[in-house]
């Protein structure tokens, strides 16, 4: 803890920032030699300073360039005393966003691994392999010091394997959300050395589909290095995760202590494994891996799953078909009900989801949205009942109308056939598109198949008895509680991630679907009862009068999404940018200027919650998209422009920051070398001009990658005493381009320092309520046409 309260005490530690550049490292290099003057002899600790420069495209954020100079790793390698061939890399990142001391991002990891490194460095007991710390200083800006490890530093060449320490909240346990590609033998490592496991495949699929707008270095040396590792995350309160209140006094010790025995534990594991060495050896295929409830990890090869998948499916699907062919006179009647219990279970799933996403619109609609930011209870018990009750009200609809006189024990029995067949087929399906989760489709099938077979008696019986009800539950018993865990898992990462996914997706849809998914699958081995019981209308009543009571209160506004409370604050994000913009035409004149505060609400809500408590900023002030400028003439930090609505607000004058230099040449290619100098922080956007085409240049690979939109956006960051940033575009052009045939523009954004923040931006601020998070700075916007 001593670590993490000193590296936190430095304060906000923004890449090009004094605070990062200088006294993060120095308090580094201090502990670490510390460290090595008390290191065994059994050991050797070499300790490296790297400021590269380069440049790289990635995919991430609809896809942009990354180019950085001079920025900052520190890195340390503990090897035996006779040195080691290969070596295991461990990656935290001390930089933080602006205005945030980082507290769990990442400054307690960093704070793991200096334990870790001291606690290796005392043993007597030698490692096989070397351990490499990298305390990386450019995490924040979008991956860039890690790659500029593991694609320039000569330690690099070494590396067979990693592990990665990330957040995604404050504290609390730290999930295994990636690994590999393709390396089980990690996996295995992580499973037989973590003493406290939390891992899922699901959560890895989940990230890798893009869902979550956000990305980690496992990216850069999965990649770049083409080295396999292992991803894990803090994903408790991620409500003050890139917040002032990410502070180290939020981080339990015991969070502290369980991440440190695991890491250490895996690291150990993984320097003295004969594996790492042939690393490269050991990939063939995904590996399915979860948790038992913390006790232990379950993994075995994808492989291994698919054939368990495919034999689960088979069984259940003969059962079904020897239950339906058994009587061959019936049959074909038997296969009618089969197939009509099928589409009506079907068709309250769709009614069921229909009806909540209805509501969950109309929740949007009239303004409150996210009322169960601060009070998840709401979410459950508008959406959850809602859910319920439209499952119950559609089958005791069928069963009053459509199945009349029949036989309740008939139709329990067939429901349930039906519910198994549903699940068959969805693992059939997940196995055949090579998903790993589709583990828990067998869980749902294989589990429910042995109650049915173990009780199939109790099932003939009339009436739904009490002791076929307990063995019913105790059947069961094993899906229902990984799904209850698995649901607390998911809730848990999700929830916090909807005040920060942009003001174009409205997440009371999200969160419904979500609610919804998880009470199809808990209801769907409980549909049959409704048939089986007398009556459930008590219960269809009570969850319709829980659900209309919700409603009333949410839509009074009573349930007010944002917290302040001291303990356990849930605030609202909001980005102010006071910029100062000009737009020159072809002959280099400026056409047109102005200045405002750039404001945006990262979530759905805007600033909606925000204007009563400052009336200036309102739907009557507002800049709209400048169509002929890339990314609309706004100064975007990150090319994000997809997930929010704009709004720039002339709220107050700004004395101009000196803008970014920018000096362009032409030579006869059609092309143009600049020179641009300015900030740790810039973003250079390109738009081609019609019939104009960017063919190259010479950034990242030196093909272009565009933006969703069609401009292409570059992110530009360097540390301390970069020189100039000298870059070339090469464009293909009609003979006739009266009007260019390119518009740069550049812009420059002052994170820290005395330029950070001008007097009508520190004024606004203060008047933003104690609820929000409000992230401010100075930036300028510079357009030129060519």
């Amino acid at each position: 803890r001593e670590y993490l309260d000193n590296i936190t005490a430095i304060g906000p530690r923004t890449v090009g920032s004094p605070e990062n550049e200088v006294l993060a490292v120095n308090y580094l290099l201090e502990q670490i030699r510390g460290i090595a003057r008390e290191s065994t002899d059994a050991h050797k600790i070499s300790i490296d300073i790297q400021r590269p420069t380069g440049s790289f495209s990635i995919d991430f954020l609809g896809g942009f360039t990354s180019y950085y100079a001079n920025i900052t790793n520190v890195i340390v390698k503990l090897e035996p005393r006779n040195g080691a061939e290969h070596a295991v890399l461990s990656n935290c990142h001390f930089d933080s966003v602006p205005n945030t001391p980082g507290a769990s991002d990442d400054a307690v990891s960093c704070a793991v691994m200096l334990e870790i490194l001291n606690t290796l460095s005392k043993s007597s007991e030698s490692l096989q392999h070397a351990v490499i710390f990298l305390f990386n200083g450019a995490e924040e800006n979008i991956l860039q010091a890690s790659h500029g490890f593991i694609t320039q530093h000569e330690w690099a060449k070494s590396i067979r394997a990693f592990i990665n320490l990330e957040a995604a909240g404050v504290g609390g346990k730290e999930l295994v959300f990636q690994t590999g590609p393709e390396n089980p033998w990690l996996v295995q490592a992580y499973a037989v050395a973590a003493k406290h496991p939390f891992a899922s495949v699901v959560a890895q699929e989940v990230f890798q589909s893009g869902i979550i707008p956000a990305d980690t270095d496992f990216r850069i040396y999965r990649d770049f290095g083409n080295v396999p590792g292992i991803d894990l995350a803090f994903i408790e309160n991620g409500y003050i995760y890139h917040t002032k209140y990410d502070t180290s006094d939020r981080i339990l010790t015991d969070s502290i202590q369980r991440a440190g025995d695991n890491i250490l534990a895996v690291l150990k594991y993984l320097a003295t494994s004969e594996k790492l060495a042939k690393s490269f050896e050991y990939q063939h295929g995904n590996v399915v891996f979860f948790d038992i409830f913390g006790l232990f990890v379950l993994a075995y090869p994808a492989r291994i799953g698919t054939i368990m998948n495919y034999i689960t499916a088979a069984i259940a699907f003969i059962y079904l078909s020897k239950k339906v062919l058994q009587s061959k006179t019936r049959a074909i009647h038997k296969v009618k009900k089969l197939f009509t219990a099928f589409g009506l279970t079907l068709t309250s799933w769709v009614c069921t989801l229909v009806s909540v996403l209805i509501v969950a619109v109309f929740v949007s609609l009239i303004g409150r949205a996210l009322s169960w930011y601060t009070h998840f209870y709401v979410s459950v018990s508008l959406y959850g009942s809602a859910a319920a009750a439209k499952l119950i009200l559609v089958h005791m609809l069928a069963k009053k109308f459509f199945y009349k006189n029949v036989n309740e024990q008939y139709l329990g029995d067939i429901f349930f056939d039906a519910s198994l067949m549903i699940w068959s087929i969805a693992l059939a399906v997940m196995t055949h598109m090579g998903l790993c989760s589709a583990f828990i489709c067998t869980l749902w099938v294989a589990f429910p198949l042995l109650t049915k077979l173990m009780i199939y008696k109790e099932f003939s019986q009339k009436g739904a008895t009490m002791k076929f009800i307990v063995m019913y539950m105790l059947g069961m018993f094993v899906p229902y509680l990984y799904m209850l865990y698995l649901s607390w898992t998911v809730f848990e990462m999700f929830t916090p991630v909807m005040g920060r996914s942009g003001s174009e997706i409205p997440p009371d849809m999200v969160l419904a679907g979500f609610i919804v998914i998880f009470t199809i699958i808990l209801s769907s081995y409980f549909i049959n009862f409704i048939y089986l019981v007398k009556s459930t209308k008590t219960t269809l009543v009570s969850l319709t009068t829980v659900f209309v009571v919700t409603l009333i209160l949410v839509c009074s506004g009573i349930f007010f999404p944002y917290s302040s409370d001291a303990a356990n604050p849930k605030p609202k994000r909001v980005f102010l940018q006071h910029t100062s913009r000009r737009f020159h035409d072809l002959d280099g004149n400026v056409v047109k200027s102005d200045s405002g505060i750039w404001i945006n609400g990262f979530d759905y809500n805007g600033i909606s919650h925000i204007t009563p408590h400052v009336p200036e900023i309102n739907d009557t002030i507002r800049t709209p998209c400048e169509e002929q400028a890339p990314f609309c003439g706004l100064p975007w930090i990150l090319p994000v422009h997809f997930m929010f609505r704009l709004r720039m607000s002339r709220v107050a004058g700004l004395h101009r920051r000196k803008p970014a230099a920018m000096t362009i040449s032409h030579t006869p290619r059609i092309s143009c070398i600049c020179v641009c100098a300015g900030p740790s922080h810039m973003s250079l956007y390109v738009r081609p001009h019609e019939g104009s085409a960017l063919s190259s240049w010479s950034l990242g690979d030196g093909t272009p990658v565009a933006s969703v939109g069609g401009d292409y956006f570059v992110f530009y960051s360097h540390g301390l005493q970069a020189a100039p940033w000298h870059f070339w575009v090469e464009l293909t052009a009609p003979e006739k381009h009266s009007d260019g045939i390119v518009s740069l523009a550049i812009a420059a954004h002052y994170f820290f320092g005395e330029d950070q923040k001008s007097p009508p931006l520190y004024a606004l601020l203060e008047r933003f309520p104690n609820w929000t998070f409000s992230s401010g700075w100075s930036c300028t916007y510079d357009l030129f046409v060519f």
